[in-house]
């Protein structure tokens, strides 16, 4: 069974920077593509950032474009989203996200999600 662990949230002010990881477990486990989702208080949960896994290729929200950096490492089965210059609008739960090959693109494999809180 797929496994996605997500780490790296906390609070920060506005303009600081934040690292979130996420591992997929099995080692086995070589999916098309993983992501980052979030969903703010009272708000639909949103897309934020995605990279596929054989070449790299990155997508991201327009919010955070130019702020927000999506990166893997296949060995660790790991993705990465580094943020910068946070706003206060940042604030979410952060979901990290799987989509296995032969999905068609389906986000299947979801996280538990970790909390960024960023303070104006």
């Amino acid at each position: 069974q797929v496994q996605l662990v997500e780490s790296g949230g906390g609070l920060v002010q506005a303009g600081g920077s934040l690292s979130l990881s996420c591992a997929a477990s099995p080692r086995t486990f070589s999916p098309y593509r993983m992501g980052w989702f979030r969903r703010a208080p009272g708000k639909e949960r949103e897309f934020v950032a995605s990279i596929t896994w054989n070449n790299g290729v990155t997508d991201y929200t327009d919010s955070v474009k130019g702020r927000f950096t999506i990166s893997r490492d296949n060995a660790k089965n790991t993705v990465y989203l580094q943020m910068n210059s946070l706003k206060p609008e940042d604030t979410a739960v952060y979901y990290c996200a799987a989509s296995p090959q032969g999905a068609f693109g389906a986000w299947r494999h979801w996280g538990q999600g970790t909390q960024v809180t960023v303070s104006s």
